[in-house]
């Protein structure tokens, strides 16, 4: 798999590279300021992109923008930011632009080796990987929103779709049956009034109505 990272923090930046390049992938292109990010990315059009938020010279959004301008320009681009708090706005705005190839995840998951390369692995096969933090705490701000109506088992199911696990994980997780599991996303569907079309599909606008009520 080929990757192109965008990291101002030199440690964290060559702990990445060697991280990557350990676990067999190829480094295509390292930048370190916002705007070298999208020639970067149309030059290599790597696998999948590893990108910090805030990066130099504004230390704002640099990184998302540079994100969404890229997945204008090369539609499906697998993206994978990285922040150092949940950062609401960020997150609901990158997956706005539909949730496929999109993840979101705090930088102290990196740390955990096998978490953070299962999580780049779904994103560049189009899933979605959202640090359980991210989704707690948007979780939490959600108030009178149209989710209301799903049952705690039903929200916690969706938790975890949004997460980017398959009904498999989330059966082990939830320590319950795939049939079950099975039978809270068709719930989530139904209350959602999401349209009848692939299941696939389906997970990622359920993610969307979960992220933007």
């Amino acid at each position: 798999m080929r990757v192109v990272i965008a990291e101002d923090n030199a440690l964290l930046r060559e702990g990445l590279v060697l991280l990557l390049t350990s676990a067999g992938h190829e480094v295509a292109g390292v930048a370190t300021t916002g705007p070298e990010i999208l020639p970067l990315l149309l030059e290599h059009r790597p696998d999948v992109a590893v990108l910090d938020v805030r990066l130099p010279p504004g230390f704002r959004d640099e990184g998302l923008r540079a994100a969404l301008a890229a997945r204008a320009e090369l539609p499906g681009l697998p993206v994978l930011v990285l922040s150092q708090y949940v950062e609401e706005t960020y997150a609901a705005e990158l997956l706005g632009g539909g949730a496929r190839g999109v993840g979101y995840l705090l930088k102290d998951r990196v740390g955990r080796v096998d978490e953070f390369l299962d999580a780049l692995e779904r994103v560049a096969a189009g899933g979605t990987a959202l640090d359980p933090e991210v989704v707690t705490e948007l979780m939490a701000r959600r108030r009178d929103d149209p989710l209301d109506s799903l049952t705690p088992r039903e929200r916690e199911c969706l938790e975890l779709m949004a997460q980017g696990h398959d009904n498999a994980t989330i059966a082990r997780t939830m320590v319950v049956t795939e049939r079950s599991v099975h039978k809270h996303v068709g719930n989530v569907f139904a209350k959602l009034e999401l349209p009848p079309s692939d299941s696939g599909h389906r997970r990622v606008l359920a993610v969307l109505a979960y992220l933007n009520a």
